[in-house]
């Protein structure tokens, strides 16, 4: 990416019984526009004994994106939403005031060997959003806005770019695109995207000022209407970010708030069980203890 101003690396987190690559909140960039968390899940191969399981827990502030490769995940809430994720479909999930959810390997899958890989992203909400009603969306992807530049295909999974909008509600100015490119090609795409804008490589590489950039890191751009970079055969790549907020965002947990006073009420909800549980769900995730 032309003028390449920051280079974050996977860094290893454990989120109970899975090892996922962490990506942002960074400690030299806590945010790319509203963009303020994005794990790497996988690739994992998992025996026929092993599950994803991550029990109920609580998120306010925020909209979850889930997007996987490859695997499944059945997606509970506390709205009563029971939605089976695919590779290539977005799961939006709108927390606003605040919602539970569960994430699970489906019941189809418990006993067999599987694969898991995908992207888990949160997105902030603009402060006057930040207290809205919950609410959960989910876009299969042939509803997605796709498109070719060249040899290059492009895919809008959230937001708005190159003319395009996808149907996911954002609340936002912002843009997730997936960029596949199966020959090496030159793109010039800054005059698309506006405020900030970062870069992750999933797989192949891309070139930019002599430097060669591989998989596992985000490059967050100086400008990112100066975006610029050669794509090599067999990569393929997410450019996010968007508008960035006025106000400082806070993050303790699942919880993504302008208001420390609004994330200290959720802890002590979340302590004394009283969110929305998720129907037929009797376990949760316990409040982390503070460091």
């Amino acid at each position: 990416m032309s003028n390449v101003g920051l280079i974050i690396e996977e860094r290893p987190a454990d989120i109970g019984n899975f090892l996922v690559g962490r990506l942002l909140p960074f400690r030299g960039k806590r945010m790319v526009g509203p963009y303020i968390f994005i794990d790497h899940m996988g690739p994992a191969a998992l025996k026929d004994y092993q599950n994803l399981d991550v029990p109920p827990h609580p998120h306010i502030g925020l909209s979850t994106l889930t997007y996987l490769f490859e695997g499944a995940i059945m997606h509970r809430d506390s709205l009563g939403t029971e939605q089976e994720i695919k590779p290539g479909a977005v799961n939006w999930m709108t927390a606003g005031k605040g919602i539970v959810h569960s994430e699970r390997t489906p019941q189809y899958l418990r006993n067999s060997e599987k694969n898991i890989h995908g992207l888990q992203i949160w997105v902030a909400l603009p402060k006057d959003k930040e207290s809205m009603e919950p609410a959960f969306q989910h876009i299969e992807s042939e509803h997605l806005p796709a498109w070719k530049i060249g040899e290059v295909s492009f895919k809008l999974i959230a937001g708005e770019a190159f003319g395009y909008k996808s149907p996911v509600a954002t609340y936002s100015k912002q843009f997730l695109l997936e960029i596949h490119s199966p020959v090496r090609q030159n793109l010039k795409i800054g005059q698309e995207l506006f405020g900030e804008a970062g870069m992750y490589i999933l797989e192949g590489s891309i070139e930019n000022d002599g430097f060669t950039y591989e998989p596992k890191q985000i490059l967050v751009a100086k400008e990112a209407s100066l975006c610029e970079f050669t794509i090599n055969a067999d990569t393929t790549i997410y450019i996010f970010g968007g508008i960035p907020f006025e106000e400082e965002r806070f993050i303790y947990w699942n919880f993504v708030s302008s208001s420390k006073e609004t994330i200290e009420l959720a802890k002590q909800k979340w302590l004394n069980q009283e969110f929305q549980p998720v129907p037929e769900e009797t376990d949760f995730v316990p409040l982390p203890a503070e460091k």
